[in-house]
């Protein structure tokens, strides 16, 4: 399993970024895939996840501004971020879960492939 990151950037409180990431060796009809975000000082939090069953779960801190989604054909998962603000900068992190099996439990513990991140700066 191979995760590519990118999309990261700087932009003012109240702007929008559009995170990717390519993901190879990953069979799209069985996944678990999570966004995690690490800022300095602080421990890598999951911020939101995906199965193949479909449902995301977020956390709360962005819930209603960040949208989960992948793309089967492209072989890519997003992060919309949208009405970003300063205490979202951090580095983002795409994770797998690789023994993740159709109707198991999809949890941000159960990763085990990570990408190399892309960083998210917020201004005020």
């Amino acid at each position: 399993v191979q995760l590519v990151e990118s999309g990261g950037g700087s932009v003012q409180a109240g702007g929008s970024l559009r995170l990717s990431c390519k993901a190879s060796g990953i069979y799209w009809f069985e996944y678990c895939m999570a966004w995690f975000r690490q800022a300095p000082g602080n421990e890598r939090e999951g911020v939101a996840l995906i199965d193949s069953d479909g449902k995301p779960d977020y956390a709360d801190s962005v819930t209603g501004r960040f949208t989960i989604s992948r793309d089967n054909a492209k072989a890519t998962l997003f992060l919309q971020m949208n009405n970003l603000k300063p205490e979202d900068t951090a580095m983002y992190y795409c994770a797998e879960d690789s023994f993740f099996r159709s109707g198991g439990f999809c949890g941000y513990y159960g990763m085990d492939s990570w990408g190399q991140g892309t960083q998210v700066t917020i201004s005020p």
